[in-house]
């Protein structure tokens, strides 16, 4: 299993964070130890005073692929989730400054946080799903697949490029606007369509 991240595919958390907008889509990975264990709290690492939450639509592949075409990519996922990529803001930027890689900021153990997956079918237009996470139950990302700048099958299509996609790989799709910082014992909680998908302890 692999975790493939999609950076910057949200226009507003671009502007947000001061980024450039890209040509195509910034891709990142994470290691199979980076998923949080179910039912764990998320402990903010030692290594940073400035954890990120980043809550990201989620789809699971269902089927071995390479060079997939977008017309196909439908065929490559059954499911989709929702959950946190867990950002040390303060590592990642001393390592942006220098021109080095992000992994010590977003790669950590636990900082992949995989809600549950719930079957497409059930969720209608992939293009228009709404998503949000609250903390301590107030609104801090707000967001809607329809804003995304690469949609899920043209992410597929273009991450095929240079991965071959395997049964279990998850892609986080990218985040909207409002990504902040965690706290000890902040609740976060994603909704997916207006349900309840997940809630995490911060320890």
């Amino acid at each position: 299993m692999k975790i493939i991240c999609i950076g910057r595919n949200y226009a507003k958390h671009i502007e947000e964070l001061q980024n450039e907008k890209p040509e195509n889509p910034v891709i990142f990975l994470k290691p199979d130890s980076a998923v949080l264990s179910k039912n764990m709290p998320f402990v903010i690492p030692s290594f940073s005073n400035n954890v990120h939450y980043e809550v990201e639509i989620l789809v699971k592949i269902c089927k071995v692929g390479k060079h997939i075409s977008q017309k196909f990519a439908p065929n490559y996922y059954n499911e989709i989730g929702l959950g946190i990529d867990f950002t040390a803001r303060d590592l990642q930027n001393q390592l942006r400054e220098k021109g080095l890689p992000w992994e010590k900021a977003k790669a950590f153990d636990g900082s992949a946080l995989i809600g549950n997956f719930i079957q497409k079918e059930k969720l209608g237009d992939l293009g228009n799903l709404s998503f949000s996470l609250q903390k301590n139950k107030e609104l801090v990302q707000d967001g809607n697949t329809k804003a995304m700048l690469w949609k899920i099958d043209e992410i597929i299509a273009y991450v095929s490029q240079f991965f071959t996609l395997k049964i279990g790989d998850v892609i986080f799709t990218g985040t909207p606007a409002g990504v902040g910082k965690v706290n000890e014992n902040d609740i976060l909680t994603g909704i997916l369509n207006g349900k309840e998908n997940f809630q995490i302890n911060i320890r």
